[in-house]
């Protein structure tokens, strides 16, 4: 395969039209009509009427490896983050064995290498065994080959404000960032859904906003008190946006991130008693939703960050109290921002950019992405088609798993391309069979 291409005719965040001439994983040249002899060998991909953007960055993703690989594998999960637009994606650390040493970090750390689809970047726990009790081997990850510098025992909330504090002390020393998953857990016990009017009609345990409302509002406490980086996992309320902007106001160094499907969908979805819309956190309100969009586009939320949690079928086609709380999404991120944000006129491009490549780039230490379509930057790219529509179907997913809640959905915005390190994982909209050895 060519190592040189000429994405040809199209159009960057900013508005400009430009050529991206790229090469030995490299932007080298970008402008208007680009004509020289590197040219000349390279490849030709016309990209007339596409967005070509820096490539995507997932700061939350499942990728279930090592130990649930009937689910996903740091494989499959690439295949989806590559369809999906991404660069790079952060493997949570809930697999069997939980990512709390060294050791597992970096084996998911080399899987991601070897499949040579996008950057993986692992997330420490924070904890031992996600349990919140006893600090895991922080430093010991962090000067591991993989480097890590975002923990998070996502799936469960770090509950114990010692053992918080504790956290947010220790990572100080290399710059890392504790990503909370916030939800205090006396308050949701065998919790279902969404506390309010539909979880009354429906007759299912309700998860009071104030849930997760109570440890982010502790939590940026915690950060200001000791002075450290605090990351808050799928913000979900309007209530939780109100406290995130009231502390980055008082310069609390806080972050946030708001997922796809908590911008577009709500808990009137759970009227159909489909466990495909039962997810951790759960669906708001409609308020809520549109909350989540205003603090997105203005400022208190940062990023957006999918949340890609899939499940065998059995674990999702059964009753809804007993299937398993998660929704996949890598593969449907980027047109649900475009829907909800872009469309809507509530962002710009540029805002996009920023808030799903450079920003959680930038907030993970992911120094080789986010960058701008210049010369001189990494060739991590993603060529969009705005005003090409396609229909999601569970059964055409890269994913192992078919838990996708817009199955069905007509979307905007199609990926039909995307070049990792300069050398192209989708095109047409498909994966490269000579890159994924398929």
């Amino acid at each position: 395969m060519t190592s040189s291409y000429l994405l040809a005719g199209g159009t960057l965040a900013d508005g400009r039209k430009a050529d991206v001439l790229i090469g030995n994983g490299v932007i080298i040249e970008v402008g208007e009509s680009i004509q020289n002899s590197e040219a000349s060998l390279a490849q030709r991909i016309d990209v007339s009427g596409c967005k070509v953007l820096p490539g995507l960055v997932d700061l939350h993703t499942h990728l279930r490896e090592p130990g649930r690989e009937e689910s996903e594998t740091v494989h499959s999960g690439s295949q989806a983050a590559a369809k999906g637009g991404f660069t790079a994606v952060s493997a949570m650390a809930n697999t069997f064995p939980v990512a709390d040493t060294a050791g597992v970090v970096e084996q998911v750390y080399r899987l991601g290498q070897a499949s040579g689809l996008c950057d993986v970047y692992p997330v420490g726990a924070v904890t031992q065994g996600l349990a919140g009790k006893q600090l895991a081997e922080l430093g010991a990850m962090a000067q591991s080959a993989a480097r890590v510098r975002v923990f998070s025992d996502d799936g469960n909330c770090v509950f114990d404000p010692m053992v918080m504090r504790r956290a947010l002390e220790y990572v100080k020393q290399f710059n890392g960032v504790i990503a909370q998953h916030a939800q205090e857990p006396s308050l949701t016990q065998a919790a279902q859904m969404n506390e309010g009017i539909v979880s009354s009609k429906l007759g299912l345990k309700g998860w009071p906003a104030v849930a997760e409302e109570a440890i982010i509002a502790r939590d940026v406490l915690l950060a200001d008190h000791v002075k450290s980086r605090l990351h808050i996992c799928h913000v979900t309320t309007a209530g939780g946006v109100e406290i995130i902007r009231w502390a980055k106001a008082r310069g609390i160094n806080v972050s946030a991130e708001v997922t796809p499907h908590h911008l577009l969908l709500t808990d009137e979805m759970a009227q159909s008693y489909n466990p495909v819309f039962k997810v951790n956190p759960p669906l708001r309100t409609q308020t809520d939703v549109m909350a989540l969009r205003e603090g997105l586009a203005d400022g208190p939320i940062d990023i957006v960050a999918t949340d890609h949690a899939p499940h065998p079928t059995e674990d999702k086609e059964c009753e809804w109290e007993h299937a398993a709380f998660g929704m996949i999404g890598l593969e449907t991120a980027f047109s649900i921002v475009q829907k909800t944000m872009i469309d809507s006129s509530m962002m710009s491009w540029e805002d996009l950019v920023d808030r799903l490549s450079s920003a959680p780039a930038r907030i993970a230490g992911y120094a080789d992405h986010g960058k701008k379509v210049v010369a001189g930057s990494s060739a991590h790219l993603t060529v969009i088609n705005p005003s090409l529509s396609w229909r999601v179907d569970r059964d055409l997913v890269a994913s192992r798993s078919r838990n996708t809640p817009f199955h069905g959905m007509e979307l905007p915005g199609k990926v039909v391309a995307t070049f990792f390190r300069g050398i192209p994982t989708v095109l047409n909209g498909k994966l490269v069979e000579a890159v994924t050895g398929e």
